[in-house]
């Protein structure tokens, strides 16, 4: 490792009070690239780190102000809990939001470098899985361009989830080790470390004034490293801070069991805290895995709000009675709602309020976002894990929801299964502490992320909640920056944009709207389909090089990426693949239009069926490829590795977005609004946000199909998958090529799961039932993709559509309805 690269990974362990900006970008560049290296050589990777030390220098005073003025309390401050940020690269987002992109490529010409060269070396912070902490991310950049106090809390994991490897056509998992060359964004700032303690037990004593109080004793420490990121507001000054904590030892090791010779034990105390943040969720179908990420979860949740209160103390004392009136803690899904419980201990147990005056704050400040409507991802935790792990947070659990089931008794006097089926502890052989409900007993929001998602929450899921509180559930559909996802991943079309209509809509996406006024001039048309073209040629680079499979950018472009789960439906894509295949082979190729389809995401290492999907995508892919006469008609490549910075490449070449997860079963869904927003047209059924853009754009500009939410739940319990198979020709040649070991012919039956799950009446995705609805829009798609004039208007329609999608959007209604900032 070089010199310069150890310099960079010094200066990211100063504080924040250490860095020192300078007068410009240059002048600052020039410092970092010529203090330690010598004249004549240095890499690229130094060159990188020594650019982003140089923008971060140009955000340390406006970064120090706003700390200053939000210190001062004189609005509310949002804290905003998530167990994952997917940040994706940085420099690129902060050179547009800081307005020095032309002072970066200026300062870069002396070495005769590219500024994009530069951004691709960057590594993606590997601090998310999917969905959720692109919108955590997403919102970040919203609420420091809207000019909103508030600090994003999360960890600091050591390694991403995984970096994901195709290997014969499987999913093999490789550490993601994202800071391997050090984070030039982050500064290190000890003074605000907190300790977390883990296990021990509790004792009750009285105190000098006849209290009766409880401690937490024996327990094993974990200190709480800070580190802190900037999160630059676009061209406002704002700079708010995104907080991840590093979990380290107390000591370095037991001296005194390391003398003794016992080496291994001496510092295992140190290795096991510092597991606590090394990998971004652990496999948790082991014992093991369960009781790291609920260890994850309660770290996280104690430092953020021993950092709030610290802070709060530092600058008001332990007068506690204003503030719910400065602070409001956001919960990104169900992950950080252990916070509820240690908001109460540490007001009760270490600043001795009364439980009423605690839980009355704790009511007050707690807000909950839930992100699912699959009961098996509302986190379950055995109580026995929380009385060895946990023992204090368990008693406090209990006392809530002994307190809360009265209510429950007065609202249903006298039905004992009405207490059973709503107490936080789920009864049984083995209890479980159910995290949702504990979640919506405290918060005085509970929201959902789309129309269709609340409804299914309030009418299903939730449905007693809602019957008892109705006033705490509300609606913020999901949205995405068009900062990244349209201003900086899409340059030409950004560019194309400006010169049209300026560059308001940056600010206020529904400046798009006025596209429409001018989607039948042909100067505009044909520009739009030079943009398209120019990022179709760059996507086909970035799939050869990954895929070894040659896309040919005057063909439609069909994508698929997000996480592979069964409930996305990447399997019926692939169907489809299969029909387009044995089509081109059986010569029926006059209604076919040529088309490049991507698949792309990442399956969760315990999970053996979407793990199978990867398998059997790669399978078909080779013999689609394999095929000269196939392959002129059609092309098929799973990208392995997908992550932010690639669907920066992707979502400006798509012509066609698929958005067809089972109804019911999405809550959102964020890539299907990044699709919209630059041009794509959606394939998709009514479910999630797809309902609110078929709203915004109009069905003859998106390619419905399928069943919906209700007519999903009435077939359910006679579902007769073998009925929608012998219906359909195409389908039951689709299923005799999979049956007959066509694309395993080396590996025999290695596909069968996946052809049991397609035949079982109890299959709760359908994809059979959808499958001939599906084909009939891709032939609706097919006609309308040779109309290309058409095509382009019906592009231009779904970006001036978009503004409804804007995270901007979604945050007014956060900051003016739920946390009142």
């Amino acid at each position: 490792m070089s010199a310069k690269v150890n310099k960079g990974k010094r200066a990211t362990k100063a504080t924040l009070s250490d860095c020192e900006p300078c007068d410009s970008l240059s002048g600052s560049l020039t410092r970092y690239m010529s203090n330690g290296l010598g004249n004549e050589e240095y890499s690229e990777q130094q060159l990188f780190h020594a650019l982003a030390l140089s923008v971060r220098d140009q955000m340390l005073n406006n970064w120090r102000q706003t700390r200053t003025k939000d210190s001062q309390y004189q609005t509310k401050h949002v804290a905003y809990l998530s167990l994952e940020f997917l940040m994706g690269r940085a420099l690129g987002n902060a050179l547009l939001n800081l307005q020095l992109e032309d002072e970066s490529r200026a300062a870069l010409q002396q070495y005769a470098i590219d500024l994009e060269e530069i951004e691709s070396l960057e590594h993606d912070a590997g601090l998310g899985n999917g969905g959720l902490g692109r919108l955590a991310a997403c919102f970040l950049d919203s609420c420091a361009s809207m000019d909103i106090s508030v600090t994003g809390y999360g960890i600091r994991y050591e390694y991403g989830m995984f970096a994901q490897k195709i290997v014969d056509g499987y999913q093999i998992e490789r550490p993601d080790r994202w800071l391997r060359d050090g984070n030039p964004w982050e500064v290190r700032v000890p003074k605000h470390n907190v300790i977390v303690p883990f296990f021990g037990r509790t004792q009750v004593y009285i105190d000098k004034d006849g209290r009766r109080n409880t401690s937490w004793v024996d327990t094993q420490d974990v200190v709480a490293a800070a580190y802190d990121m900037p999160v630059p507001g676009y061209r406002n000054d704002r700079i708010n801070t995104l907080r991840l904590w590093k979990s380290e030892a107390t000591d370095d090791f037991d001296l005194k069991e390391f003398n003794q010779g016992d080496y291994t034990e001496a510092v295992a105390s140190k290795n096991l805290a510092e597991q606590i943040t090394m990998v971004l969720y652990p496999n948790d179908t082991s014992e093991n895995g369960k009781e790291l990420r609920l260890r994850q979860q309660y770290f996280l949740s104690s430092a953020s709000l021993q950092d709030l209160l610290n802070n709060w103390v530092m600058h008001q004392g332990t007068d506690f009675s204003g503030f719910a009136k400065a602070y409001v803690m956001q919960l990104n899904d169900t992950h950080p709602s252990i916070a509820i419980p240690e908001l109460m201990r540490l007001l009760v147990d270490k600043y001795f309020l009364g439980w009423d005056q605690a839980w009355s704050i704790t009511t007050s400040t707690m807000a909950y976002t839930n992100h699912t409507l699959l009961p098996e991802a509302l986190e379950r935790w055995p109580v026995r894990i929380f009385e060895q792990m946990l023992p204090r947070i368990l008693e406090i659990i209990y006392e809530i929801n002994a307190r809360y089931l009265d209510d429950v008794a007065h609202h249903w006097p006298g039905d004992g299964k009405m207490l059973a089926k709503m107490s936080i502890i789920e009864e049984g052989e083995v209890p479980h502490v159910r995290m949702a409900y504990l979640a919506i007993v405290a918060s005085f929001s509970v929201n959902g992320v789309a129309g269709l998602h609340t409804q299914l929450l309030t009418s299903g899921l939730f449905k007693h909640f809602y019957d008892l509180w109705p006033e705490k559930f509300n609606n913020r559909t999901n949205g995405v920056t068009p900062r990244r996802w349209l201003a900086h991943c899409n340059p030409r079309l950004s560019a194309l944009l400006t010169a049209r209509l300026g560059d308001g809509w940056v600010k206020n996406l529904h400046h798009l709207q006025k596209l429409k006024d001018v989607a039948e001039d042909v100067t505009l048309l044909t520009k739009w389909q030079e943009v398209k073209l120019a990022n179709k040629v760059d996507l086909t680079h970035m799939i050869a090089k990954e895929c070894g499979v040659q896309f040919d950018p005057t063909m439609m472009f069909d994508v698929q990426v997000k996480r592979i789960h069964e409930y996305k439906r990447q399997l019926l894509n692939i169907l489809h693949v299969i029909h387009l295949y044995h089509q081109i082979q059986q010569g029926n190729t006059d209604d076919i239009v040529p088309r490049c389809v991507l698949i792309g995401g990442k399956a969760a290492p315990g999970y053996a069926m979407a793990k199978l999907l990867i398998k059997l995508a790669n399978n078909v892919a080779h013999m689609v490829n394999s095929d000269p006469l196939v392959s002129r008609y059609l092309r098929f490549a799973f990208l392995p590795n997908y992550n932010v910075s690639a669907m920066e490449k992707i979502c400006p070449a798509t012509d066609l977005s698929e958005q067809i997860s089972t109804a019911g079963k999405e809550a959102s869904g964020t890539g299907n609004m990044k699709f919209m927003m630059n041009g794509a047209l959606t394939i998709g059924t009514l479910d999630g946000a797809n309902i609110e853009m078929l709203e915004e754009v109009g069905e003859e500009n998106f390619f419905l199909f399928g069943l919906n939410a209700n007519e999903v739940t009435s077939l359910r319990g006679h579902y007769d998958p073998n009925r929608f198979i012998a219906a359909s020709s195409d389908l039951s040649h689709v299923m005799e090529l999979l049956e007959s070991g066509h694309f395993n012919l080396l590996e025999p039956e290695i596909f069968d799961p996946i052809i049991h799950a397609i035949k079982s009446p109890s299959d709760p995705w359908m994809t059979a039932a959808d499958f001939e609805s599906y084909r009939l829009a891709q032939v609706k798609v097919a006609i309308a993709y040779r109309d290309r004039e058409n095509w382009t208007k019906m592009s231009i329609y779904n970006t001036a559509s978009s503004g409804r999608f804007s995270s901007d959007v979604t945050i007014a209604g956060y900051r003016d309805d739920i946390w009142r900032a």
